[in-house]
């Protein structure tokens, strides 16, 4: 098997490559990365010495960063569901939802569990607090962007829907989405009910402990 991916299944940017290799059902062997797995941590910092993860990994072609890890699926592992839109304009549309999620949505959930990570009461709540802020901004600006879409871009599935499926999943459980956006609430209960994803979040579920903010009972 040449691809294999090094991650974690709780990790949301290593799901939100699982969910682009799914979609399009490519073989490839999943490394976790993980106490229980030193020898996967040694050959991915060979390669990878930053430490991030995922790492694509195509015969000895080392890829990284989701972004870029899944449009180079699409270019050298492509499948019947096209994750970016052949059309420029259309593409950069696409591209540009997917840095909102990172960007707008993730980067938030990461700056409240980290805050968590630091075990300082002062620095969880400061966390959560900017985060909360951040979030509901993102949250009115997604409300508006997605009205009459079945996807972030349209009513094909996209990689901007590949980085807003885990993005919003985790946004959720930080910063509870509002009954104020129901479109945004019902676009990420459309992402939890696609197959790619659910199967991620299920591979994932007895990893919840380890939310550092305490994972809600509930998807």
């Amino acid at each position: 098997m040449s691809l294999a991916l090094y991650g974690h299944p709780f990790s949301s940017y290593t799901q939100k490559v699982l969910v682009a290799l799914y979609e399009n059902a490519i073989p490839f062997e999943f490394r976790c990365l993980g106490p229980d797995t030193p020898q996967h941590a040694a050959e991915w910092l060979r390669r990878w010495p930053l430490g991030k993860f995922p790492l694509l990994l195509d015969g000895e072609r080392s890829v990284v960063e989701t972004t870029i890890i899944i449009e180079y699926l699409q270019l050298a592992h492509p499948g019947p569901v096209r994750l970016l839109p052949a059309d420029s304009m259309a593409a950069l549309d696409v591209r540009f939802l997917d840095r909102f999620f990172d960007l707008h949505v993730m980067q938030w959930v990461q700056h409240a569990v980290n805050g968590a990570l630091t075990g300082d009461a002062v620095k969880r709540e400061e966390g959560l607090a900017l985060a909360a802020k951040k979030l509901d901004l993102a949250y009115a600006w997604l409300e508006k962007q997605l009205a009459g879409r079945t996807w972030a871009a349209g009513e094909a599935f996209t990689l901007a829907d590949c980085a807003a499926a885990p993005a919003l999943f985790y946004a959720d459980w930080t910063q509870r989405i509002p009954e104020t956006c129901p479109v945004l609430r019902a676009y990420r209960a459309r992402l939890l009910a696609r197959s790619s994803f659910a199967r991620a979040v299920n591979e994932a579920r007895e990893f919840r402990p380890l939310f550092p903010l305490g994972a809600p009972d509930r998807d």
